[in-house]
């Protein structure tokens, strides 16, 4: 256990550098009333007595729950070998490579990250990924105001709330004009969202699937955008992508995402994974680095940081971005995870999703108390309507072993008895019918 061990000798040292006799001394400029009362604190424990305390504690918390909860997030099964590739000391303390030419392994593994990260999108280029899906979003927005020297922003409502506040948050201090587009009947509203679009407009940020799990095709809002000399920005679900139709094949300009669901842990927030890719003639607008492979003067291969937009470089106000730091261990362990599915098992897994998704959604249109809602096709991720408040619902749920869904009353006032339902490859057919058994129970007491 850690702990700073300063002995009386050393301390008055301390002290007599500061120029002070005593602590009371050292914290004399502190009014007396706003000093603690004491600092009589409790005799210290022994380590064992400390474990176990924090082991109770940790009990506490509902670790066993059966999930399906996703808004963005998602319990996907992560294969032991990602674990023990990621460990490996030479990739687990490794940094940022600042001195390319002494990292090769590093810059071998992003860009091939980079490589599956554009074959997923069908996009020329990604960078070395960024904090998470979140602000990879945000940087497509700043992106997309060097492209085009323009400040509005036009967001679809079906865009992850959480991710939306966080665009407000980075941008609350920036010269940005946000203008929200409500969904309807679950897809992008295309007549609200070409109103939305004038001469001052960036870009249009979509997500699919959306975050009421809808899918939607937007090829023709990204040739609406284009002819109005607009970008068309994406956020998307990885996996999703192995069935649907990619962003470059909807003509879109940035796509991003939260590569949480390549292999990285479901952790209270993160660390997390952001992937961006662009077409090429972005490429220059994009933060962060890129990775690429060339030959020395021998012709042996190797590998380089073609682009680094980054902030030691000294551009100061010309940097696209001031937070642009990669995630080179998270992206490890999604490019670790992809190779080891590859093409088809990633295919597999994303119709495993769906399947069990489409048969969560026949179990529970047959109880009383739930509607589900059809509006458009969906991947993993659904919406229904219950009679009861869902906040209510989810915390009854809990006692029965399940996080039962995402309450979507949190972010949309008037939804408060809508709750969004993941169903990943890791639920069992039991589980699931056992969750519709416990939701019944719950509507009906």
């Amino acid at each position: 256990m850690s702990y700073i061990a300063n002995t009386d000798k050393q301390r008055a040292e301390m002290l007599a550098v500061c120029g002070v006799k005593n602590i009371e001394e050292l914290f004399r400029d502190i009014p007396a009333d706003k000093r603690p009362k004491s600092f009589d604190l409790a005799e210290g424990k022994s380590e064992l007595e400390v474990v176990a305390q924090l082991t109770k504690m940790a009990a506490s918390n509902y670790t066993h729950l059966v999930n399906f909860v996703g808004a963005g997030f998602y319990d996907h099964f992560i294969p032991a070998a990602v674990d023990a590739l990621a460990s490996r000391s030479e990739f687990y303390t490794a940094y940022t490579p600042y001195q390319p030419e002494l990292s090769q392994g590093t810059l071998q593994s992003i860009y091939e990250f980079q490589t599956d990260m554009c074959r997923l999108t069908g996009l020329d280029v990604s960078n070395a990924s960024v904090y998470d899906g979140g602000t990879a979003l945000y940087e497509a927005c700043q992106m997309a105001i060097a492209q085009t020297g323009r400040r509005r922003i036009v967001l679809d409502g079906g865009v992850n709330p959480i991710y939306r506040t966080m665009l407000k948050s980075y941008t609350k201090n920036l010269d940005i004009e946000f203008v929200e587009i409500a969904v309807s009947h679950g897809q992008s509203d295309r007549a609200a969202l070409a109103n939305a679009m004038n001469e001052d407009t960036a870009a249009v940020i979509l997500q699919n699937p959306n975050f009421f799990g809808a899918i939607d095709d937007h090829t023709d809002i990204a040739e609406m955008c284009h002819a109005k000399g607009v970008l068309a920005v994406q956020s998307v679900y990885p996996l999703a992508l192995s069935l649907i139709k990619s962003p470059g094949e909807c003509g879109i300009d940035i796509a991003t995402g939260e590569g949480q669901s390549l292999g990285i842990p479901l952790s209270f927030g993160g660390p997390y994974l952001g992937f961006m890719c662009a077409r090429k003639e972005l490429s220059r607008r994009m933060p962060g680095r890129i990775v690429g492979r060339t030959v020395d003067t021998e012709g042996r291969e190797g590998f380089v940081l073609t682009l680094q937009a980054r902030e030691q470089h000294i551009r100061r106000e010309k940097a696209i971005s001031n937070i642009c730091s990669n995630e080179a261990l998270c992206a490890l362990r999604a490019h670790v995870y992809l190779s080891l599915l590859g093409k088809e098992g990633l295919k597999d897994a994303a119709e495993l999703c769906l399947q069990k998704a489409n048969y969560a959604k026949i179990r529970l249109e047959a109880v009383s108390g739930v509607e589900v809602m059809k509006s458009s096709p969906i991947f993993n991720e659904f919406t229904i309507r219950i009679n009861k408040d869902a906040g209510d619902v989810v915390g009854a749920l809990i006692e029965h072993g399940f996080a039962g869904g995402f309450p979507l009353g949190r972010y949309y006032p008037g939804m408060e008895n809508y709750l969004l339902i993941a169903v990943t490859e890791k639920r069992s057919k039991r589980e699931i019918d056992q969750f519709v058994a416990a939701l019944e129970e719950v509507l009906c007491q």
